[in-house]
């Protein structure tokens, strides 16, 4: 059973066979294939043999186009560097108040450069991969593309004093969100990432007010046109797995200080948690003996449920392969 089929069959409840491992790699996996990170980033064809040199290498169950989170701000209008070994970053936000809202247009998917290398990407990866690993798309949340356009000490201002103010923002990424995740499906993508990062940042009554219901209307979206669904929020998100339940993603990911025992607990058997691995003090630190004892002992306690093997986040740059290859190696072994 291939990596894909093997997903099909735990996201039906079948929790037998071999564990998936989905590291999420981005600047580990440019670095891994001898390439700056503004390469990896600008031109899909450096990211795709990126992600397929860590499929071949480390035994990488899926491939993304994860690579920061500012390809549809750049769409809405903002300026958009590279770093020559660093993540791309966004020089000038998009709006400052009511009035640039108020003209912000949707932008056009084909008039996107950076769009465009997303959705090209994944028409790379479905001509190379035979359907053997999962295609993992990736669009920004509607609160977390808020904030990357407007800023997020500004975001957080407008969700307290103008609220409206806010979910009009949110409307709009929620509505782009809506059209790039179908160019990707209709491009290959088996899944499609939100990343809604931020919302770690924020109490459980702001994300049940203000994000829950662009989230799930977004969730509901991508599953009507025939994706599953990946939420990433890293950092301690225990207020928010309630909500998160609700939402209905397929997959979940779950950051090192997030209890797993409770995010079963609360999750349950049809949401898939993938993590939870601490990337820094573990992944990266620890010896490949060490490494590989954590992800035995985890992998363990998660018999029969629908768990993934992974870091609770991004694996550091400087992680050694043989720390990588440990993860791995303790998935292979039932």
């Amino acid at each position: 059973m291939n990596a894909k089929e093997q997903l099909l069959s735990l996201k039906a409840g079948k929790t037998t066979g071999r564990i998936l491992f989905y590291p999420i790699v981005m600047h580990y996996a440019a670095r891994s294939a001898n390439q700056k990170y503004c390469e990896f980033a600008s031109d899909y064809r450096n990211m795709v043999s990126a992600n397929i040199n860590c499929v071949e290498r480390i035994g990488m169950d899926a491939v993304t186009v994860m690579s920061d989170p500012y390809r549809e701000t750049s769409a809405f209008g903002g300026v958009v560097t590279y770093p020559e070994d660093g993540v791309p970053r966004c020089s000038r936000q998009t709006i400052d108040n009511l009035e640039d809202l108020q003209h912000l247009a949707i932008p056009d998917i084909e008039n996107s450069e950076r769009i465009m290398n997303c959705i090209n990407g994944i028409r790379e990866f479905k001509l190379r991969l035979d359907n053997k690993v999962p295609i993992i798309g990736w669009v920004e949340g509607p609160m977390a593309e808020a904030c990357d356009i407007i800023g997020v000490e500004e975001m957080f201002m407008c969700a307290c004093v103008d609220p409206e103010f806010a979910k009009a923002l949110m409307q709009k990424c929620l509505d782009y969100a809506k059209l790039f995740a179908k160019a990707q499906i209709d491009a290959g993508a088996d899944i499609i990432g939100i990343g809604e990062a931020v919302c770690s940042q924020i109490s459980a009554e702001m994300f049940d007010d203000l994000v829950f219901a662009f989230d799930k209307e977004l969730i509901d979206f991508i599953h009507e046109h025939g994706a599953m669904v990946k939420l990433h929020i890293c950092g301690n998100i225990t207020h928010l797995i309630p909500a998160i339940r609700k939402t209905n993603p397929d997959i979940v990911d779950i950051d090192s200080m997030v209890d797993m025992e409770e995010a079963y607990k609360q999750l349950g058997n049809k949401i898939i948690r993938c993590g939870n691995l601490n990337p820094v003090s573990l992944a990266r630190d620890m010896s490949p003996e060490d490494v590989y004892v954590f992800s035995k002992n985890l992998i363990e306690k998660e018999k029969g449920r629908p768990f993934i093997l992974s870091a609770g986040c991004e694996i550091p740059v400087g992680t050694p392969l043989e720390n990588v290859l440990a993860m791995k190696k303790a998935t292979l072994e039932l």
